[in-house]
């Protein structure tokens, strides 16, 4: 078990990449808080790692909201004593052409995807200064290193979230913690639902791998990167995109 006894945070764990990672977190051994703004899906994600035999609570949590954050980091403390990975998986889509993108949509993704990421980064990384260590993993996306059509906003956070992946690099890694990027292609999961079939398909056979991503795929990415198998990687950004290039 490559993270036994590690107690693990991941956001928007209530169903898709987050829910999955969780789940592969709790099979290597990792004490796993389930947070999403969803109850109905945290409870889900819970009642499947509790079927493994692994220790887990779940907490309501607005990513964009500080006081939400403070109380998630709060209760972790109170029931694991510690925090040695944060995943920031969190996030949405509000697509439109630049145009067509209404102030609201472009404000929602910014809050969720770029400020959450900041929140709970900012509020994680204090408490592992004081262990003197721990890993934070940040949700990027292939949108965030080629830009994509009709993702203004989702593509500008998750560049976004590359240059604080780098920043906080070099801040935290000399005090011991890690921080790393995971890009994830084009992945079967509620946020690709929306996607019109024929552009699933045409992402498919672009593809060199000529298939989407299942969310295993990223879960497996982040549970290598948390582990100390990768111990001397920091400051990253890990494609996980079957080789697409937009």
């Amino acid at each position: 078990m490559r993270l036994k006894d590690k107690v693990a945070i991941i956001t928007g764990s209530g169903r898709g990449i987050g829910a999955a990672t969780a789940i592969k977190f709790a099979k290597e051994g990792a004490k796993v808080v389930v947070c999403d703004i969803n109850i109905d899906d945290i409870n889900r994600t819970v009642s499947e790692i509790k079927a493994l035999g692994t220790e887990t609570i779940g907490i309501k949590v607005d990513v964009t909201n500080n006081e939400d954050v403070a109380n998630l980091m709060n209760k972790t403390l109170e029931k694991f004593e510690k925090i040695d990975i944060l995943v920031n998986n969190a996030g949405i889509t509000a697509d439109a052409r630049l145009i067509k993108m209404e102030e609201d949509q472009f404000d929602r993704v910014i809050a969720v995807n770029l400020k959450g990421t900041y929140n709970c980064g900012k509020e994680a990384a204090k408490i592992m200064l004081e262990q003197g260590n721990g890993v934070i993993l940040n949700a990027s996306s292939v949108v965030g290193i080629y830009g994509n059509f009709g993702q203004t906003n989702y593509a500008a956070t998750k560049f976004g979230v590359i240059g604080m992946t780098k920043t906080w690099c070099k801040e935290l890694s000399p005090k011991g913690i890690r921080v790393n990027a995971v890009a994830p292609g084009f992945i079967l999961s509620p946020m690709t639902e929306k996607m019109p079939e024929k552009v699933l398909n045409f992402m498919k056979e672009k593809a060199p791998l000529k298939r989407l991503g299942q969310p295993e795929d990223i879960a497996n990415a982040y549970a290598f990167l948390a582990s100390d198998e990768a111990s001397f990687i920091t400051g990253a950004v890990l494609e996980v995109t079957g080789g697409v290039v937009l």
